[in-house]
């Protein structure tokens, strides 16, 4: 049992904030997504991100679009137990992710058949998250731990907090030409910089007023977790247009982006009493390399200049669109991650299924000059399993919905505003027997919520 102990401290590098797209990728930059999501042949000057070669249909001369997004998202792992310590476990852990105001900018140039286009954004996960009771894989087995040296959980204060930051920023750059009436293609690269951390504690303490044989409080385990990773990596980025009269179709390519970060532990301990209640004060303590030791390969994950991957996936993505009036247009369009060969820590990305297929559509309508409503729908399947799923890394399959519209205040200015929502399919993991190293079964059910404002306003010079 105790061999798991700190290993169960040393993790909390989770997909974070309120985001569409893959594991570890996301797809919402421009309100125009959150409105609308199927953006794949869009020609306006989110392109610059969902369709690069098609902004050599788009608007000739410069054009600026500067867009704020603001997520909420719950993150919950709810934990049974039945027969724990004899009386059974039943828990929910409440995971608050969120995110400050998240910008993205555009800007694309277009003279005659050549388009010129970039984008700044976050373009991977993106948020904080945090656990103020900690997670069952730091109760469950703890407290079991203390009932083998006779301590129940009515004979010490337990405390725990996890909480993590990731962040994936992304600057691209594309570079798209119109090589005849129909046909226009697109050359792009994205730089992508990893910037997150790991932080968290574990303290079970005795007090003498549950055991008055104590001359004062004894701290029976005291964990500490504080590692930042960074890292960076480049993809190369390839797209197509074929625009004819009201049909587009469009394809897309991204590579895959390596990213090996590499950890500047801040701190990386354990103290460990081994202990009977009537003589805890008295016993010593195992601590510093000696606790740390005894948890194997686990903490080297989290050991100062350690390399931990965090890549992106390759993205494949195919649209179409079409223009049924002037006033009305509809777009379909699919998504492929291939999270299967984006390294993850301990090759993690092999417990997939498959990679992560999405279905998007969209509708939008001018109802005059001045205004424009939209609204879209998109299908999320990640090919989850339960060797995949952990405390400190979960997805859930999901419906995402999307609204908003556009006022175009004048010629050259308009502003855009959007909400949407992903409604998630719980995971059940479980029956686990011998749970979190417990002579027990246990049961988790993972769950999320998740809700997006934004607003965006695009020129036109």
């Amino acid at each position: 049992m105790r061999k798991h102990l700190l290993a169960l401290t040393m993790a909390l590098g989770t997909a974070l904030a309120a985001h569409a797209g893959g594991l570890m990728t996301n797809t919402n930059y421009h309100i125009a997504f959150d409105r609308m999501f199927a953006r794949g042949t869009s020609t306006e000057i989110d392109a610059a991100y969902s369709n690069p070669a098609g902004l050599v249909w788009g608007h000739e001369g410069w054009q600026l679009s500067l867009n704020f997004q603001k997520p909420w998202q719950n993150r919950d792992i709810e934990v049974s137990v039945p027969g724990y310590l004899g009386t059974g476990f039943d828990k929910k852990y409440n995971g608050v992710a969120s995110a400050p105001i998240v910008p993205a900018l555009f800007a694309s140039y277009k003279k005659d058949r050549l388009a010129i286009s970039g984008m700044i954004g976050i373009v991977g996960s993106g948020g904080f998250v945090e656990y103020e009771e900690g997670i069952p894989m730091f109760e469950v087995p703890l407290r079991a731990l203390l009932a083998q040296a006779g301590m129940m959980p009515n004979t010490y204060a337990y405390s725990a907090n996890m909480k993590g930051k990731q962040y994936i920023y992304g600057a691209q750059i594309n570079v798209a030409y119109k090589i005849n009436d129909n046909f226009s293609a697109a050359i792009g690269l994205r730089g992508n910089y990893y910037d997150g951390y790991n932080r968290g504690f574990v303290n079970a303490t005795m007090d003498p007023n549950t055991n008055p044989v104590l001359s004062g409080p004894v701290p029976l385990i005291d964990l500490q977790l504080d590692c930042i990773q960074r890292g960076f990596g480049v993809a190369p980025i390839v797209s197509v247009d074929y625009h004819n009269g009201p049909l587009t179709i469009a394809a897309r390519y991204e590579f895959r982006t390596k990213i090996n970060t590499e950890n500047d532990t801040k701190q990386l301990s354990a103290r460990i009493k081994n202990t009977d209640p009537n003589t805890a004060d008295m016993m010593p303590y195992i601590e510093g390399a000696t606790a740390l030791q005894q948890f194997g390969d686990k903490v080297a994950a989290y050991q100062d200049g350690t390399n931990v991957r965090y890549d992106m996936p390759s993205l494949l993505v195919a649209a179409i669109g079409y223009e049924f009036t002037p006033q009305l247009r509809a777009a379909l369009e699919y998504h492929f991650f291939d999270d299967k060969h984006a390294k993850m820590y301990g090759d993690r990305q092999k417990t997939l299924e498959h990679g992560t297929h999405e279905i998007l559509a969209g509708v939008e309508y001018d109802i005059n000059k001045k205004f424009t409503v939209s609204c879209g729908g998109q299908r999320t399947d990640y090919g989850l399993s339960d060797a995949y799923q952990q405390n400190t890394s979960f997805a859930c399959d999901s419906y995402s919905l999307g609204l908003g519209g556009v006022w175009n205040i004048n010629e050259k200015m308009r502003l855009n505003v959007s909400y949407f929502c992903s409604l998630y399919s719980d995971y059940e993991k479980g029956p686990q027997p011998n749970y979190q190293g417990t002579p027990y079964t246990g049961t988790e059910t993972y769950s999320r919520t998740n809700h997006v404002i934004g607003i965006g306003l695009d020129y036109k010079f």
